[in-house]
């Protein structure tokens, strides 16, 4: 059921305006962008100045996916820009800006009273209650389709007020009138958006927005990796001479700066230090004791973070996670607990009996590994807090910080920085609430910096998972009858209780106790044409925090699905090609992606020790299907090739769209072949880059992507790859070894 209400946005003040949003009643928001005294505001995105720059807001955290780049994009195709005149400014968190299709899809975490009526993006209650919340968040590949349609709109009013004043100087019909090239053209007349911009402004804009019959796109067969794009991201010359800024690049008078000792994972409490063996560190300012931390406060970082070296601070640990029950709590439950029925196709596993094949498979916990760590900067003065922050949920942060310090959360300001990598890593705000309180108790401005040993420590990981996938198989091997029981922590139900909720991370976990947890098993309902279908969650207690992760559940469910059809192939004596293109008869596209990456990677069969194996998968709209090469030499086994095949409907940068692809397959051999790391006492086992296997220049393989050009709907291209890379790595494994490699990360036992 979809009750919608239309949500009208009214700007165009020169200089600024009142933003108002109808729903169920009127909603005013003081305009996001701010314009100086030569500019003028056109709606909440954009506003043009007198020398013809075009600045759009935005909304959404960079963090490397080159959203910065995209939504101005979208809006320069729409109002007819130049781009070489556009520019971008973060915006402050806003109702003017609220993501409705993430609001829906996580509707299960922030759990709406009437659920029906919040289900879908274009319900009242999702609307009202995104917009009430502020909510911006970035994550799950969802800023196109949540921002694309309001960046048309806005640029296309914007587009016809213009149009409007030269009408009026030209003494003809507004209609008659186009944009090119930052210009208003009718015939040989022509005048730029320099000259328009603060005449229109005083224009009302046209209702509906006239928008252009097609929207920005590119299409893959124009533009070829490695040739100058028309498009440049916005965000490369900076980063390119350093002069990008991130949140441990902000410089205020009076800046000290801190660093932090977190106690062990779950409940620790700081029990002792000697506050006296730091006393000397030349360059301390002072310390400053949470519950649970204790930071330093000096001149310089690594003043602070000496200081603490000495201080040998102590602490009591309740519920220490250790690796060794984890994986013995995570083995039982997938033997013995309870299930919560997830997905159900056709009959589920009725008639299943005893299995024809069955496998069981496991992940462990893995650490983002972001090159920045986190960081923060406060400044607390007459009651108000000052935030400098990267985060991809900037009220959640914003609201974490103002209940920290016991103050409304109008007196909080936060500045939207970008991050140095995320992965989702900055959904959680632990930083934001320390480096408010740092700053509250310091009495001036603070720097908070974690060290790479604390984010390994109190970062939340991917959850590990134990998994039995079983089938019931004809002669053929034709599956009848697919069953996935996914033992693991309802993850995604902790991280809304922490993110929605404020709670604690082990009041998060007992919260979410024994609950089924729909989105920590997305993706484990195969792609294929399968009859019967059931996909079990059985949710356990293991005493580790598990956050979200850059592919999140696709990054486990997609190998556990394609390691599973692999050795189903193998065991009919099928090639293993051939075998997954019979059953997907269901996704022509997908099938359209497995054929091209074939062909690509000069598909040999995947046999006879090729070195050759594959997987596809399928997250929403976006298809990919992927084949890696690997050899076995006296270094060891080696990936020396991955060949993906993708279809992600209309591009608007395809250029982006391929970085986005590159990076994720990087990202998913991280997952494949390290990045994770064991747990002793409530201490990760591994603490430093150098520990966690990443894969350097030097062993990346030779990666070709290819798109297959389609008209549906854009969808994420950033995370297929990480879930397609672990399973067709270890498809490739046991071509060219003939072992079966079931956990992640690949090799963990050697080989």
């Amino acid at each position: 059921m979809h009750v919608t209400r239309r949500g009208l946005l009214v700007g165009g003040a020169l200089g600024g305006g009142v933003l108002v949003a109808w729903m169920l009643r009127p909603r005013h928001y003081a305009p996001p962008l701010t314009a100086g005294a030569n500019e003028a505001n056109f709606d909440a995105w954009l506003k043009i100045a007198n020398d013809g720059v075009v600045t759009v807001s935005m909304p959404q955290l960079e963090m490397g996916q080159g959203i910065t780049t995209l939504l101005p994009q979208i809006v320069a195709v729409e109002l007819g820009a130049d781009w070489r005149q556009i520019a971008v400014e973060p915006s402050p968190p806003s109702g003017a800006y609220p993501n409705l299709p993430l609001a829906a899809r996580w509707a299960p975490l922030w759990k709406p009273a009437v659920e029906f009526l919040a289900d879908e993006p274009d319900d009242w209650l999702l609307e009202r209650w995104a917009a009430d919340n502020r909510f911006t968040a970035t994550a799950d590949g969802t800023s196109i389709a949540a921002y694309e349609l309001p960046c048309r709109e806005a640029a296309a009013s914007a587009r016809a007020m213009m149009a409007m004043a030269a009408a009026q100087r030209w003494d003809t019909a507004w209609e008659e009138c186009e944009a090119r090239d930052g210009f208003i053209v009718r015939g040989e007349q022509r005048l730029s958006f320099a000259e328009l911009a603060m005449e229109a402004a005083e224009f009302s804009p046209p209702d509906p927005p006239p928008l252009l019959p097609t929207p920005a796109a590119e299409r893959p067969a124009e533009v070829f990796r490695g040739t100058a794009t028309s498009r440049p991201r916005l965000d490369l010359p900076s980063k390119v001479d350093g002069s990008f800024l991130f949140a441990g690049d902000v410089r205020l008078p009076d800046l000290a700066f801190a660093a932090i000792r977190h106690g062990p994972i779950d409940r620790a409490e700081l029990s002792s230090f000697d506050e006296q063996a730091a006393a000397g560190t030349p360059g301390l300012l002072g310390l400053v004791k949470g519950k649970r931390w204790i930071a330093a406060v000096a001149t310089n970082w690594w003043a602070a973070e000496s200081a603490l070296g000495r201080l040998q601070a102590s602490f009591r640990v309740t519920g220490a996670a250790d690796s060794a029950r984890i994986e013995e709590s995570l083995q039982k439950a997938l033997e013995q607990g309870e299930a919560a029925r997830m997905t159900e196709r056709g009959d589920g596993d009725e008639g299943m009996g005893r299995p024809t094949f069955e496998a069981s498979y496991a992940v462990s916990p893995a650490l983002h590994a972001t090159l920045e760590t986190a960081s923060a900067t406060a400044r607390f003065a007459d009651g108000r807090l000052e935030l400098w922050i990267a985060s991809q949920a900037p009220e959640y942060a914003r609201k974490a910080a103002a209940k920290a310090l016991g103050i409304s959360d109008s007196d909080v300001v936060l500045y939207p920085m970008p991050a140095g990598g995320s992965f989702d890593r900055r959904l959680e705000n632990d930083h934001a609430i320390e480096a408010a309180l740092i700053a509250r108790e310091s009495g001036r401005p603070i720097q908070l910096v974690w060290s790479r040993w604390q984010e390994a420590l109190a970062g939340r990981p991917r959850t590990p998972v134990a998994a039995t996938l079983s089938a019931k198989a004809g002669g053929s091997g034709r599956i009848g009858i697919w069953r996935a029981r996914l033992a693991l922590p309802p993850t995604a139900q902790e991280f809304g209780n922490r993110l929605f909720r404020n709670m604690t991370s082990w009041s998060a976990i007992e919260e979410s106790s024994g609950e089924g947890d729909v989105l920590a098993v997305e993706g484990a309902d195969p792609p294929y044409g399968i009859a019967n279908v059931a996909v079990d969650h059985v949710p356990v207690r293991i005493g580790l925090p598990t956050g979200r992760m850059r592919g999140n559940a696709h990054g486990y469910t997609c190998f556990f699905n394609e390691s599973f059809v692999d050795e189903l192939a193998a065991e009919f004596d099928r090639e293993p090609l051939s075998y997954r293109m019979e059953m997907l008869g269901n996704d022509v596209r997908l099938a359209a992606c497995l054929q091209r990456a074939a062909q690509l990677a000069e598909w040999g069969g995947g046999r006879d020790q090729s070195g050759q194996g594959l997987a596809c998968h399928r997250i929403g709209e976006g298809r990919i299907a992927a084949i890696a090469s690997a050899s076995q030499g006296e270094g060891g086994v080696r990936v020396e090739r991955l060949s993906a095949a993708v279809d992600i409907g209309r591009m608007v940068n395809v250029d982006i769209a391929r970085q986005q692809i590159e990076g994720g397959l990087i990202f998913g051999i991280t997952l494949a072949l390290g990045a994770a790391t064991g747990y002793e006492g409530g201490l990760p086992t591994q603490g430093r880059l150098a520990g966690l296997s990443l894969p350097r220049l030097k062993d990346c393989p030779s990666i070709d992507v290819a798109f297959i050009a389609s008209d549906a709907e854009p969808a994420d291209p950033g995370e297929l790859g990480v879930a397609v890379a672990a399973p067709a790595i270890a498809n490739a494994l046991f071509s060219a070894t003939g072992l079966r490699f079931r956990r992640l990360p690949l090799l963990s036992d050697g080989l």
